[in-house]
């Protein structure tokens, strides 16, 4: 009798074990899959675990490979190979998630041993077909994981094309600025920007210039959070980043209304408000802190000493200012506030080559972690 129980307890405690790891391995299956189908499908900034987990631990790689290059070059052609390779990386855990998950469905389905079980979910999901079962449970497994596998084939083929071409409208813009906005030395600063335009006689082509970049935060906004793996994307030009052509716009632009004696046109206005906005919704998927209704007296990142020096540059090229450099700093700082902190957040998490008002400067915060704060 107690040989006998003892069997039967042995067989109910496998039966269990079998059924516990079917259930987790199901599980992960259906949660890498989500993953997949919540970064490429849905519409919208919706954060996975896998996702976030995946590009953090790339980026902690990279850094630490990044801080034994002494060489700028060699460090900043590291840096841009980070985005990619966590792109590319991503599918990759997925396709793994699938694998592992499925291993425990067919163990669980009395495909033995183990490591049976997970030859025959990667020819599966590669729809290899080296593997195969005559059980039909197992079969219908199998069948469903290998079209789990063709669709994410499919999701991967659209989605890096969806991605690159983000990224080149991108970066057509922030090109075209800083071509546009580049001072004798090469840099881009909102004062040359200002300046060359007065000096053809054009203060006025600026509106045209509030408008398309005020489009251009929108789409930042929409696929900067969508396809967060964009924020990572550096430029071709190391010069350049599209968050420091972020910080030259809204800077010129609050130059353009506070310090140039012109009236004050409500594109410019607009813009401003459209990029502060698109901003702080990266800074919101991110998790990083900022005041979603500062002040105007409330304390820039800018000390009025430094803008007093682009005062005296533009009053020497000519421009109209305005006369009174104290209303004009206060309007100018009132202006700045509204997209400070969240500029020089992302110019921080970045890593943003060096530009004036933007990533020449330091700040605190918080690095994003694998689990999402709440705030």
């Amino acid at each position: 009798m107690v040989a006998v129980w003892a069997v039967t307890c042995h067989h109910a405690a496998v039966i269990v074990i079998r059924f516990v790891v079917g259930l987790a391995g199901a599980a992960m299956a259906l949660a890498t899959l989500g993953s997949a189908l919540r970064t490429v499908v849905v519409p919208r900034g919706e954060q996975t675990m896998i996702g976030r987990a995946t590009f953090i631990w790339v980026r902690r790689i990279f850094d630490l490979l990044a801080r034994s290059r002494r060489d700028p070059e060699a460090k900043e052609r590291l840096k841009a190979r980070y985005a990619p390779v966590g792109l590319v990386t991503l599918p990759l855990i997925w396709a793994l998630g699938v694998i592992v998950g499925c291993s425990g469905v067919y163990w669980a389905l009395g495909v033995e041993p183990y490591r049976e079980a997970l030859v025959l979910s990667g020819s599966s999901l590669t729809t290899l077909g080296f593997r195969s079962s005559e059980d039909l449970a197992v079969l219908v497994i199998d069948i469903v994981e290998g079209l789990i596998g063709l669709g994410l084939i499919a999701l991967l083929i659209s989605f890096l094309p969806t991605i690159y071409t983000a990224f080149s409208r991108r970066e057509i813009a922030v090109a075209k600025l800083n071509l546009r906005s580049s001072d004798a030395r090469g840099g881009a600063t909102p004062e040359a920007m200002l300046i060359r335009r007065h000096i053809v006689d054009d203060l006025d082509g600026l509106l045209t210039v509030w408008t398309d970049w005020e489009d251009w935060f929108v789409e930042v906004e929409e696929t900067h959070t969508s396809f967060p793996m964009l924020v990572f994307f550096r430029s071709p030009v190391p010069e350049r980043s599209w968050i420091t052509g972020a910080g030259l716009a809204l800077d010129a632009a609050s130059l353009y209304l506070s310090t140039i004696d012109v009236p004050r046109p409500p594109q410019a206005q607009l813009m401003i408000r459209t990029g502060a906005l698109s901003l702080r919704r990266v800074c919101d998927y991110f998790g990083f802190d900022y005041d979603p209704d500062p002040r105007p007296t409330d304390p820039i990142s800018i000390g009025r000493h430094e803008w007093e020096q682009i005062y005296d540059q533009m009053d020497e090229a000519g421009l109209p200012l305005v006369a009174d450099r104290d209303q004009a700093w206060r309007d100018f700082a009132g202006w700045r506030v509204n997209y400070d902190r969240p500029l020089l957040s992302l110019a921080a998490f970045v890593d943003a080559p060096m530009a004036r008002w933007s990533s020449d400067r330091a700040i605190a915060y918080r690095s994003p972690t694998v689990l999402r704060r709440r705030g």
